[in-house]
């Protein structure tokens, strides 16, 4: 590593500082239910009261906004039960934060805003892990606190924050499971003279921690949204490959052999028992409560050696499949995944127009909006970005890229499927940080090698600081709309810089 104690530590919490006075001032406002934070707060209450979530009466959503936010009294519920299509786990995030601070906006934002933030320290760590750079990692960790979908993700409680900080805590435990690995069988060669060809297919790897933990952390995220799944058939991928690397970095005479046979039936029993544990656990209010929807449908069915509650959850799983690929309704925001990376369609949350010169309005026609927008200098170099780091991985075979392609390519790639579904930018937010970190590393070749000619570094370094330079007037520019701040309407059209994003 580059350095050592707490010199790796000062630049991350550094720009992890920045992102969370970015994302926790003001948390509060606007106080109104942002987009779908109608659902997913409302829900996190219910299963704060109930263990389940329950229907709703009429006008709930003014009702919460005008209670006193105790969510022990807070009473916007009938008692039948509500059919919702995501897991618990998201819900139960902001269901924390509703807990601690009450149910108001700041009280329900919370909880996904301090991922938000930690998120910002886990990609600049991981990034200076892959890079062996306290500068590369540090730049990663900066990128992401300025980039405009993850702060708005998260200032609002839905569930995409979340998935997307278990997807990359399970990227980072991988990460530390493939340097632990190496380091061991490096230690097994050059220290205890381990002839790797003694054996047929090498040394075997021993016990893996790491590699458990990320699986863990996959069923989390899969406890969020099923989209999960996706991350885990390629981070398992990944971290296989990775495998047969390493065996073939010591000599291992038949490195693609060997790891099928030692890894992968090893591996993917792993996978079958941890993810599938944790995800239903997360279910455990649903399994204990009488009251959750479709609770009790197996009871009317035909006898089953299969318990009851497991055949109830498949039924429930079955509905909200059908739910999710036929949902197709006409929606003013919905974007197409190929208009991704250039930001053209993003999601605006809230919108406020003033017109009687009210909450600090210093004209008589102002707005407010939250608008889930890219920075768009980040997202437009950062599509260069990916395209350089695919050429670094095809011509020099070079890990760390391949790997952030992997992470961008497991959150976007599967969206592709379902072109004709109502979907949205702010999906983006899971694959965010391996965006920044390609960014990132894409910028640490602009600089060049410490033993680079003085002029190399010089206009390297020129051509990288003019970038940041753009991204953070850009971050500076676009704040007052990713954050609902009330502005003269000619100010709002000022930051309009493509017709689609009105």
């Amino acid at each position: 590593m580059p350095s050592r104690g707490m010199r790796g530590w000062i630049g991350p919490l550094a720009v992890m500082a920045i992102g969370a006075v970015l994302r926790i001032w003001n948390l509060g406002q606007p106080h109104a239910i942002a987009f779908d934070e109608t659902y997913y707060v409302k829900d996190a209450l219910s299963l704060l009261r109930f263990g389940v979530e329950r229907d709703m009466v009429e006008g709930a959503a003014d009702k919460l906004l005008a209670s006193d936010g105790n969510w022990r009294t807070v009473d916007i519920f009938k008692d039948g039960p509500e059919y919702v299509v995501h897991p618990p786990l998201g819900k139960w995030t902001i269901a924390a934060g509703e807990y601690v601070f009450g149910a108001t906006p700041f009280g329900w934002r919370i909880a996904v805003a301090i991922l938000g933030v930690i998120a910002i320290l886990m990609t600049a760590r991981i990034m200076r892990r892959m890079t062996r750079s306290d500068l590369i990692g540090t730049l990663a960790g900066l990128l992401l606190a300025l980039e405009g979908i993850h702060l708005v993700m998260s200032r609002t409680g839905l569930l995409d924050m979340v998935l997307g900080f278990w997807v990359l805590a399970a990227f980072g435990l991988l990460v530390l499971d493939r340097d632990h690995t190496r380091a061991r069988l490096a230690r097994l060669v050059r220290d205890e003279g381990l002839d790797p060809l003694a054996t047929q297919y090498g040394p075997r790897f021993g016990l893996r921690p790491y590699r458990w933990a990320a699986l863990v952390a996959l069923g989390l995220a899969c406890s969020v949204k099923w989209s999960g799944l996706w991350f885990v058939a390629f981070f398992i991928i990944m971290s296989l490959v990775w495998d047969i690397g390493a065996r073939r970095a010591i000599g291992v005479g038949q490195p693609w052999r060997a790891t099928i046979i030692r890894e992968v039936p090893s591996t993917a029993l792993l996978a079958l028992a941890i993810v599938p544990a944790v995800y239903l656990t997360s279910w455990t209010g649903w399994f204990i409560s009488d009251g959750g929807w479709a609770r009790d449908w197996a009871a009317g069915q035909g006898p089953s050696i299969i318990p009851d509650a497991l055949r109830s959850l498949w039924h429930y799983h079955a509905e909200a499949w059908g739910f999710h690929v036929n949902l197709a309704s006409p929606h003013s925001y919905a974007s197409n995944p190929l208009s991704w990376p250039f930001q053209t369609r993003p999601t605006s949350f809230y919108w406020n127009s003033i017109k009687d010169g009210s909450q600090g309005c210093p004209t008589d026609n102002c707005a407010a909006e939250v608008l889930a927008l890219g920075n768009p200098i980040i997202w437009w170099a950062g599509f260069v970005a990916m395209i350089y780091q695919a050429w670094r991985w095809a011509t020099h075979r070079d890990w760390r890229s391949g790997d952030v392609l992997v992470g961008i390519a497991a959150g976007w790639v599967p969206w592709l499927l379902y072109l004709n579904r109502t979907i949205f930018t702010f999906y983006t937010v899971v694959y965010v940080p391996f965006l920044v970190m390609a960014l990132a590393m894409t910028m640490g070749a602009m600089l060049g090698p410490s033993n680079a000619p003085e002029k190399r570094r010089a206009l390297g370094a020129f051509a990288a600081g003019t970038l940041l330079i753009f991204i953070i007037i850009a971050a500076w520019w676009l704040y007052p709309i990713w954050t609902g701040q009330v502005m003269p309407y000619e100010q709002w059209q000022l930051r309009m810089w493509m017709p689609t994003w009105i």
